[in-house]
């Protein structure tokens, strides 16, 4: 990926190294206990960042990638991933501002925050098992780097455009956010059965996806950053961050109805489909016969 020299956004706030206030942390739950409670959740159906909560996060739960198993705290000096994740959110900026002002619309730009161990947001506290998220409250992404080595290690998807599909995942909600997609997707979920809400939120997850291969196809397209080996690394992401996958490491089978982001099959299809498309109208994973 050809990110070297291109703009950096202004709307990163670092936090990496700060301490959240005695008696806010979640307890220093290691990597072991993390895992446990999340296999559990799966199982139960339940979303694992409520029990890392303690209890629901308002009506506006995180919207985010998969827990991680570590709290590895990325180096604060890292500065040259730093700078990629600047130049990532920067280049999402620039599409989606291009996106908005063709439907007439303009774009608000989020705030990536960079912590690590532990944050706190408007939707609530989370450790870096928690993984990235969105936090449509407060209307910022979370991302604690070292979930880049979970990337690459843990789920075997390397790559800077691996990395780079995070991002563009997690802004992706924001994109719903300023839709109103989430906040019909919410008012909808609370009035179906948990069967039914749990089939809504993955359908709000892989139109994610699919937004973020619409920022691929048009950052390609206006600015020539990607390769064909980058966009094997994108689909190599979405493919094992799929429920399924990360339920049959976790716990050796898969448990179809607890899925929270959708099978590696349907992950991958929706962001091929952003990609070859590069047209957010045809992300709606939301008729019936889509999934």
């Amino acid at each position: 990926m050809w990110w070297q020299g291109g703009r950096r956004s202004e709307n990163i706030e670092d936090r990496r190294g700060s301490s959240l206030p005695q008696g806010v942390r979640l307890g220093g739950m290691g990597g072991i206990g993390v895992l446990i409670i999340a296999v559990v959740a799966m199982f139960l159906g339940i979303d694992p960042r409520v029990l890392f909560q303690g209890g629901p996060i308002n009506d506006s739960p995180y919207v985010s990638l998969p827990p991680s198993q570590g709290t590895r705290e990325a180096p604060v000096g890292n500065d040259e991933l730093r700078d990629f994740v600047s130049v990532v959110l920067a280049d999402t900026e620039d599409t989606w501002q291009e996106v908005f002002q063709r439907m007439g619309r303009a774009y608000e730009p989020p705030t990536l925050v960079l912590f690590s161990e532990a944050v706190k947001s408007a939707c609530g506290i989370a450790e870096s098992a928690t993984g990235p998220f969105y936090c449509p409250t407060d209307r910022k992404v979370y991302l604690d780097m070292s979930f880049f080595e979970e990337l690459r290690t843990r789920f075997r998807a390397p790559g800077d455009f691996a990395q780079a599909y995070v991002i563009a995942h997690e802004v992706g909600h924001h994109v719903q956010t300023l839709l109103g997609i989430s906040q019909q997707v919410h008012g909808r979920r609370a009035q179906l059965n948990p069967a039914q809400a749990n089939q809504l939120s993955v359908r709000l997850e892989l139109q994610a996806d699919c937004f973020a291969g619409v920022w691929a196809h048009l950052a390609q397209k206006a600015r020539h950053i990607l390769d064909s080996a980058d966009i094997e690394e994108g689909m190599n992401a979405t493919s094992a961050l799929g429920d399924d996958r990360i339920q049959r490491r976790a716990q050796g089978y898969v448990v179809p109805e607890s899925f929270t982001h959708g099978s590696a099959a349907q992950r991958a299809h929706w962001f091929r489909q952003g990609w070859s498309q590069g047209n957010p109208d045809q992300c709606d994973t939301f008729r019936i016969d889509q999934l």
